[in-house]
């Protein structure tokens, strides 16, 4: 066989030649699962589909960023682009994206068939809690009583799992926790209404909602995606397993790839049952298994399936590779968590100082209060570290930036408009934007009416640059226009810093201005409120990078630091008195193993300082999972007998 299919193992290929009819693709840890897909995307356009019949989903940004750049090099070296004179014509695109973005996509669209507007705003997790405290104030419920956060969380989860308010307030009414959550939902649909705004969980309800209200468009959308794919299905809840199938019945030319063994996502809705009955949903369903890693040594590997195979609920399979055997995965025992630190902190150093970039290494953690030990010894250490998790667009300046442009856009939207109202300072107070936010705007005094006024004019032309200037060109227009840039500069040092993220935001907009304008702004706005903690990676800053492993999931460095192995912490207290917690808590850890190119480390501390006690701990009962033969004991500033 000769061609592009020589480039994949026999398992890959029979992935990517399976054509019609639905296909499940187990793929473990570093098997080539996007190289698998983005190659099946290629064959079947080689194969005569029209590129623009196929979409393929994911879950995260650097996913489907990662996914498009992959097969449109496929397709560009592979179909080629057609040549007018001297310009080449690049061929129709794929459709690759996440789910959110989708949702995005099928609402700007069509959302006024279910009394969307065009320019709804998408709120963030904070702006979601800010109208879940106003929908209190609203009821007269006590925030200190019930906490904002777990109400939208509950709401949340309710969301995810396809459960619509009606139906949640009739399973509730007996419950009092639960018909508070019914008043508060209620209340805060009304707020999201009447600013025109949906919260993340809402892209893809009503996408939902909208297909199938509107049988007529449903068929559309199956008509111009009849060939599906879909990464990670083990991740899906109940609502993006809804959406999948409404596109999917009509042809059931749908491909889902995923992997049970790295299911950790059970806490926030994922179903991994999904995976486990997709054969059910779709009777046809072609297997195919793909084991081989291309990622890790076989020592790793070994490991890993050691670790894993206890479970039960998962698909047999065994990893394995054609590289080396590798070297022994370290075990440092500290006395405490500072001493474990250091010695992780003087490992990354000798690393380092032996020619290893600090971006390839990795230390890994259960739980974010881990981080600051860790923070600690690197700078007493003097290794450059980036914890993962404080994200470019969570800046308070690009958030004003970017609530100018939402305003500007969408008049009604009151959290934009409340949050930038003072930016720079107006002199306009709570009591004036109590009275706003009534409709008293006539009771004002003359003066603070001008304010008003002035404030709207300024939002009105930012309106109207954001509808005929690029994203960049819109942002230097809002900094002059608004008085932003004036007032940082006066700002000192913080203020200074603040500009230059500004700045750094219209070189970051840039590459949304090659778009025609309203596409360009629009697909902005929307990859920054569905912008996800790894997204802080294409930054490249430099240093070891540190992260939770949940964060660390579909990322790979060729050092790998599993820091507080330690019974109750890793796996996490909490969650093994049920049995299908337990299970999560290891597929966790496997993910975590299976992040290490070269080299991993394992480490715990004997004790450990929590909540203000110092704890005695027992190791991790992961760690006796794996052979001894396996492992090798490090040492550090202190020796352990």
């Amino acid at each position: 066989m000769t061609g592009y299919l020589d480039q994949l193992n026999p398992p890959q290929r029979e992935a990517v030649l399976h054509g019609e009819g639905p296909l499940l693709v187990i793929a473990g840890a570093g098997a080539g699962k996007t190289r698998t897909i983005a190659y099946r995307i290629l064959h079947l356009i080689k194969s005569g589909v029209r590129p623009e019949n196929i979409l393929a989903i994911t879950f995260t940004n650097k996913a489907a960023r990662e996914m498009r750049e992959r097969v449109e090099k496929l397709i560009d070296d592979k179909v080629g682009g057609e040549t007018l004179g001297s310009f080449k014509v690049s061929p129709p695109s794929p459709m690759l994206c996440t789910f959110h973005s989708f949702g995005v996509y099928v609402l700007r669209h069509h959302g006024e068939k279910i009394g969307l507007p065009h320019h709804f705003t998408i709120l963030d997790r904070d702006e979601s809690v800010s109208k879940i405290k106003e929908a209190m104030r609203a009821l007269a419920i006590d925030e200190k009583r019930f906490e904002p956060r777990k109400i939208l969380n509950i709401i949340s989860r309710q969301k995810g799992d396809n459960v619509a308010l009606a139906e949640f307030r009739a399973n509730s009414e007996k419950e009092f926790i639960g018909k508070i959550v019914a008043q508060i939902w209620a209340k805060y649909e009304e707020l999201l209404k009447s600013s025109k705004s949906l919260d993340f969980d809402d892209l893809l309800l009503k996408t939902v909602e909208l297909l199938q209200k509107n049988p007529d468009l449903l068929v559309k959308f199956q008509e111009n995606f009849k060939y599906l794919h879909v990464d990670e299905y083990q991740d899906t809840n109940v609502i993006q397993y809804e959406l999948t199938n409404l596109l999917a019945q009509k042809y059931q030319n749908i491909c889902v790839v995923g992997d049970m063994d790295q299911s950790i996502y059970g806490w926030r809705g994922a179903d991994f049952t999904n995976l486990l009955h997709f054969e059910k949903d779709y009777p046809k369903t072609k297997i195919v298994l793909l084991e081989e890693n291309y990622r890790s040594t076989q020592t790793i590997l070994t490991a890993a399936n050691q670790v894993i195979e206890k479970n039960k609920q998962r698909h047999e399979k065994k990893l394995f590779t054609r590289n080396k055997a590798g070297a022994k995965i370290g075990l440092y025992t500290g006395l405490e968590e500072g001493d474990e630190a250091r010695f992780v902190a003087q490992k990354a150093k000798e690393l380092i100082d032996e020619g290893t970039k600090p971006s390839e290494i990795a230390v890994l953690y259960r739980a974010n209060f881990q981080s600051r030990v860790l923070e600690e010894a690197c700078l007493q250490t003097g290794v450059p570290y980036q914890v993962l998790g404080t994200r470019f667009f969570e800046h308070k300046e690009i958030k004003d930036i970017v609530a100018f442009i939402r305003a500007g856009l969408n008049p009604e939207d009151w959290e934009s408009i409340k949050r930038v109202i003072n930016t720079p300072a107006r002199g306009i107070g709570k009591t004036t934007l109590m009275k706003l936010a009534a409709g008293q705007f006539d009771t004002l005094p003359a003066t603070m009416r001008q304010k008003i006024n002035s404030f709207q004019k300024i939002l009105a032309e930012i309106g109207d640059s954001a509808r005929i200037n690029q994203p960049s060109e819109l942002i230097k227009f809002i900094i002059k226009k608004t008085g932003i840039e004036e007032d940082l500069k006066k700002g000192g040092e913080d203020g200074l810093e603040r500009l230059e993220n500004i700045k750094e935001f219209v070189s970051v907009a840039t590459k949304y201005d090659n778009l025609p304008n309203a596409e360009g702004l629009e697909t902005m706005l929307a990859e920054i409120a569905l912008a996800t903690d790894q997204d802080e990676l294409n930054q490249d800053k430099p240093g070891i990078k540190l992260m939770t492993v949940h964060a660390a999931k579909g990322l790979e460095f060729d050092y790998v630091f599993i820091v507080g192995l330690e019974q109750d912490l890793f796996p996490h207290m909490g969650m093994s008195d049920e049995k299908r917690d337990g299970e999560e808590e290891r597929r966790l850890f496997y993910v975590a193993v299976t992040r290490a190119r070269h080299k991993l480390y394992l480490s715990y501390a004997q004790t450990r300082l929590v909540f203000g006690q110092r704890r005695v701990n027992m190791p991790s009962e992961f760690i006796f999972d794996i052979d001894e033969n396996l492992v090798e004991t490090e040492s550090g500033l202190w020796t352990i007998v």
